[in-house]
């Protein structure tokens, strides 16, 4: 192990002001260390952001992504140009020794130095911020042929996966295989699934008019899942709407359903039902990311961190958590012991007061609980389309769409990024829709490798 010497970017490194380690660059990670940067007097401290991409991605902008509304490149933020006065360091926390005050990082170029691939470094108060990750179950055949919808390169890759089974379908003679290029099913009804489905369905609808031989009702849309309603957080009336609305576009959608299998590309339903199919994308749910188990900070029966209204970690002294990773208590809850939904909403405004509670701390001052009110939800069912549930009103339709739409363009973070969404839209209102497949960029050196004498990479 290496023990790595970090100086910062714009701090001196003989600094004698407290080293602030975030480990994670999503909503918490990017937002905390914005703020802190902003607040921190010159000198004071130091902020080191650990992430495994230089960028934070809006996640709810990855179904537009996918279906082509928006470009992948303004669904991301730029770490480095956004904190301009932290340290980012590319890589994954793999381990953290609080006692000691340290963490093991596994970074890009720990991997071609010497030792067992790690570097070690110290802070004095420590962000634990490192998200979810998917979670998945051992379904015969998923890990061969599953495709998530978590991370930017997901989405892309998802989008050139519909439009090139498309191009499969229409050049083929065998039927089977036209009927499992044009079977698609997603298997999770929560925010990812739906909208992921609802906006590729929509773009898939739009380009079978330039196929001579497909039209939109070949293709098949499955959705399965396991309880009794889809998009819960939108509520029991505005879910079953979401059901009749997608039904009513002949997507398939099954209730109290499971997916047993999907070996040989052969979808296995726990009500029996099979679909020969060379799609699967899993969005069911997702799962406290293993730094936390790794760290030795109290977690609940969840794998979360056990966090106090502060956000500090609870029992422990110079550790704070917020946001997927963080069990923290909802104060404005009418039952005892509720606990902060893992969503968007809670994560962007938990980062405000965290950076406010480790400047007073750094300071000793008083620090603040974290209380927000929960102001519903939106969900996009495609173009046009949509589903609310804002302040106690229930919106349904164009409406909900637009305010799904405006809800999300005032939080994507920068100006920058709200400008260049913005301009995305309005020119898809007075154009086309791009429906051009890019596989090649799954395997930029294809070419170049089958022309070197290699064979050309499998399609999977």
């Amino acid at each position: 192990m290496v023990k790595a010497e970090i100086s910062p970017g714009t701090t001196p490194a003989s600094t004698p002001g407290a080293r602030i380690l975030i480990v994670g660059g999503g909503y918490v990670g990017m937002y905390t260390a914005l703020r802190l940067q902003r607040k921190l007097r010159s000198g004071e401290a130091e902020v080191i952001v650990v992430s495994p991409d230089p960028y934070m991605t809006y996640q709810p902008f990855l179904p537009e992504a996918a279906a082509g509304n928006i470009s992948p490149r303004h669904v991301v933020v730029p770490l480095r140009r956004v904190l301009e006065k932290c340290t980012i360091i590319i890589g994954e926390a793999t381990a953290i020794d609080h006692s000691r005050r340290t963490a093991t990082l596994k970074t890009l170029a720990s991997e071609e130095e010497k030792g067992d691939g790690t570097v070690e470094i110290s802070y004095d108060e420590l962000v634990l911020a490192p998200g979810s990750v998917s979670r998945t179950l051992p379904v015969p055949g998923l890990a061969e042929h599953g495709i998530g919808f978590k991370t930017v390169e997901e989405a892309i890759g998802l989008r050139n996966h519909v439009i090139e089974q498309m191009d499969i379908a229409s050049s083929t003679r065998d039927p089977a295989i036209r009927d499992a290029a044009l079977t698609f099913v997603f298997v999770g009804g929560g925010y990812a699934g739906v909208e992921a489905l609802a906006e590729l369905e929509d773009m898939a609808r739009y380009a079978s008019r330039y196929y001579h031989n497909i039209k939109a009702d070949d293709l098949k849309w499955i959705l399965v899942e396991a309880t009794g309603r889809i998009l819960p957080e939108v509520g029991d009336e505005m879910g079953r709407y979401a059901v009749r609305e997608l039904r009513a576009r002949n997507i398939d959608v099954r209730l109290e359903t499971r997916l047993e299998s999907c070996e040989d590309r052969v979808a296995v339903l726990s009500d029996g039902a099979r679909f020969r199919t060379r799609t699967v994308v899993w969005t069911a749910g997702v799962k406290p990311h293993p730094v936390l188990a790794a760290s030795g900070l109290p977690l609940n029966g969840r794998g979360r961190l056990k966090c106090t209204a502060t956000l500090a970690v609870e029992g422990t002294e110079h550790a704070w958590g917020a946001g997927d990773a963080a069990a923290v208590p909802d104060l404005t809850a009418d039952e005892p012991g509720a606990l902060c939904a893992p969503n968007a909403q809670h994560a962007v405004r938990q980062a405000g007061v965290l950076a406010a509670n480790i400047v007073a701390s750094l300071r000793d001052e008083p620090l603040q609980d974290y209380r927000h009110a929960y102001a519903g939800s939106v969900a996009s069912l495609g173009l046009h389309k949509g589903v609310a549930h804002v302040y106690g009103r229930k919106l349904k339709g164009y409406p909900a769409w637009l305010m799904h739409r405006v809800y999300h363009l005032s939080r994507v973070p920068t100006f920058n990024r709200k400008a260049r969404v913005l301009a995305e839209w309005t020119l898809s209102g007075l154009f086309k829709r791009e429906i051009v497949s890019l596989g090649s960029l799954e395997h930029p050196r294809a070419e170049f490798e089958l022309a070197a004498g290699g064979e050309r990479p499998k399609d999977t």
